[in-house]
C-alpha cells in the first residue's frame, strides 16, 4: 500500500457462547466471527499503537496509521458484544442497519439501535430489506436506499451518511441514488484498499471471515495479500454476471452445504 492508503474491514455477527446465530447456513457462518478473536484482533490494534476508526474518519485518510472498521447487518451482538470491546480497546467502527431486520430475532431493536449511537458510534445504512441492489429498478432502489435512510433516521434522530450494498451487489445507479439522497459514500466488497483518490461512491472493502487468523488480520491490515483477495474476487464477479444473482447464490450454497456434509 501506499502511505495514505487504508484497507476498510468488514464484520457481520458475532458468535457469543451458548447464543443461536441469526442464520445456520455455511454461506452465512463463513462470515460469522467468534467474539474472542474479535476481542484478540482490536486488542492487538491497540498494543500496536494503531486503532479502528469509523467510515467517517476514515475518508478523511489520516497520516496515522488505521483501520476503517465496518458492521453489515445490524445483528444485536453490534450493541451487546462489538460495541463493548470496542470501547474497552479505544476503537470505532460503523454499523450499517437493514431497516427490515430491526426488532427481529437476533437482530438490533430500535432502543438498542439508538444507544449504540449515543455511545459514539456512527450509524449507517444496510438497505431496507438486504435485497441486491444491481437486481433492482429505479423505484426498489428508491426505497431500500432513500427511504430506508429516511427511516434510520427517524428512528435514530442522526444524520445517516454511508451506505453498504447489501452482497457487495453494486452499480453505477446505487452511486448516483446514494449522491441525490445525501449520502456521503458507498461501500461495496470488493477487496482493495481506498486512498484520498478512491471514489467514496465504489469503496473497497475487505471481508474478515471466520477462520481469519489473528496473524492474517494483522497481514490485512498491513494490505498484504490483498492480490489473492481480489483475484478471488474477479472469478466471483465473473461467475456472478454468467449467471445471475439467483442462479450464482443456488450454486454457492449447493457447494457449501455439499462441503460442509463432507465435513
Amino acid at each position: 500500500m501506499t502511505p495514505r492508503e487504508s484497507v476498510f474491514v468488514m464484520y457481520h455477527e458475532l458468535e457469543l457462547p451458548g447464543r443461536p446465530l441469526c442464520q445456520s447456513e455455511p454461506g452465512y457462518v463463513r462470515y460469522i466471527l467468534i467474539e474472542s478473536d474479535f476481542r484478540s484482533q482490536m486488542s492487538w490494534l491497540q498494543q500496536a499503537g494503531s486503532r479502528s476508526m469509523s467510515i467517517g474518519e476514515g475518508l478523511t485518510f489520516p497520516e496515522e496509521h488505521g483501520v476503517t472498521v465496518t458492521f453489515d447487518d445490524g445483528c444485536e451482538t453490534d450493541f451487546i458484544a462489538a460495541a463493548p470491546i470496542l470501547k474497552d480497546t479505544g476503537n470505532n467502527a460503523t454499523f450499517y442497519v437493514t431497516v427490515g431486520f430491526l426488532g427481529k430475532r437476533g437482530y438490533l431493536s430500535q432502543a438498542q439501535l439508538r444507544e449504540l449511537g449515543a455511545l459514539g458510534f456512527e450509524i449507517g445504512c444496510h438497505s431496507m430489506t438486504h435485497a441486491y441492489m444491481s437486481d433492482l429498478t429505479e423505484d426498489k432502489l428508491y426505497q431500500e436506499i432513500v427511504i430506508a435512510k429516511i427511516e434510520l433516521e427517524q428512528i435514530t434522530g442522526r444524520p445517516i451518511e454511508h451506505f453498504s450494498c447489501p452482497g457487495g451487489r453494486w452499480d453505477r445507479r446505487v452511486a448516483e441514488v446514494a449522491k441525490r439522497a445525501g449520502y456521503r459514500s458507498v461501500a461495496t466488497s470488493r477487496a482493495s484498499a481506498n486512498s484520498p483518490k478512491a471514489d467514496p461512491f465504489s469503496l473497497g472493502r475487505v471481508a474478515v471471515m471466520r477462520e481469519t487468523s489473528l496473524q492474517a488480520f494483522q497481514r490485512l491490515c498491513k494490505g498484504r495479500g490483498l492480490w489473492k483477495l481480489q483475484a478471488r474476487d474477479l472469478a466471483r464477479s465473473s461467475a456472478k454476471r454468467l449467471f445471475g444473482n439467483s442462479a450464482y447464490d443456488r450454486i454457492r450454497s449447493l457447494l457449501l452445504n455439499r462441503s460442509a456434509d463432507e465435513c
